[in-house]
């Protein structure tokens, strides 16, 4: 008897500018019962555009294209969605430390080695939807309104920055609160797991990182902004980076 699969099945979209690359990912896709491809591109721009109006889950994403290469499409892609990479070059895999990405395959991708991929995947979605937060989700802060409390699902948090006075909440649908509380006081309310200080002025929200280049932190949703990280907190982002990065 064989055991039917309950995993929450993923829709995924494959971008690579070689058809037949395409029709192997997608020949491995249909072999997974909890996958589902909801499209695919040979043209990267036109992809970007595609996903972007229609999110999905997964990508799978070529990394040396004519026109926008997958790096060069990673740094404009600006969304929550786990990427899985593949290259015919060896040197393109370390580019993966570099961005947000679950895993990297390289060609000619083999069955065994695709399924370990989307396996990780799999693992790493549910880590993301495991709730995190100690106690509620929400928090009620104290805005510039006289007397006025808000609400805030702390799920949708992004950055938090500190000012003179005050913090800046910024939450992943663009929109900014400014509330009268200390960063040590709203840092007490919020999970060490899902969220970190990083400099004196900003606490991020580590599901959100998209890209780290030196010291400076992209994260997703503000992808024109680059967070510091202090001196002082490099040793505890490290850590956490050498947790979260991909071994060869």
């Amino acid at each position: 008897m064989i055991k039917e699969d309950t995993r929450q099945r993923m829709s995924c979209f494959v971008i690579d500018d070689e058809e037949h690359a395409i029709d192997l990912l997608t020949h491995h896709i249909g072999k997974v019962p909890f996958l589902e491809l909801v499209g695919s591109s040979t043209e990267p721009v036109s992809a970007l555009s595609a996903i972007k109006a229609k999110p999905v889950d997964l990508l799978f994403l070529d990394v040396q294209m004519p026109y926008l290469t997958g790096i060069e499409l990673l740094n404009v892609l600006n969304m929550d969605v786990q990427v899985v990479l593949t290259t015919a070059y060896t040197e393109y895999a370390l580019t993966g430390y570099e961005f947000a990405v679950v895993d990297y395959l390289l060609k000619p991708i083999s069955f065994d080695r695709f399924l370990q991929a989307v396996n990780k995947v799999q693992n790493h979605q549910d880590n993301k939807n495991e709730v995190e937060l100690p106690g509620s989700p929400y928090l009620f802060i104290k805005t510039d309104r006289k007397g006025k409390l808000f609400k805030i699902d702390v799920s949708k948090i992004v950055i938090i920055e500190g000012l003179k006075n005050y913090i800046s909440i910024y939450l992943d649908h663009g929109e900014r609160i400014i509330a009268f509380i200390t960063m040590k006081e709203i840092e007490k309310h919020l999970s060490k797991t899902a969220f970190m200080r990083i400099h004196k002025s900003y606490i991020i929200a580590l599901k959100h990182v998209r890209a780290i280049e030196g010291n400076q932190i992209r994260l997703a949703y503000y992808p024109q902004r680059s967070i510091p990280i202090g001196n002082i907190f490099k040793d505890a982002f490290s850590a956490w980076l050498d947790k979260k990065t991909l071994s060869r």
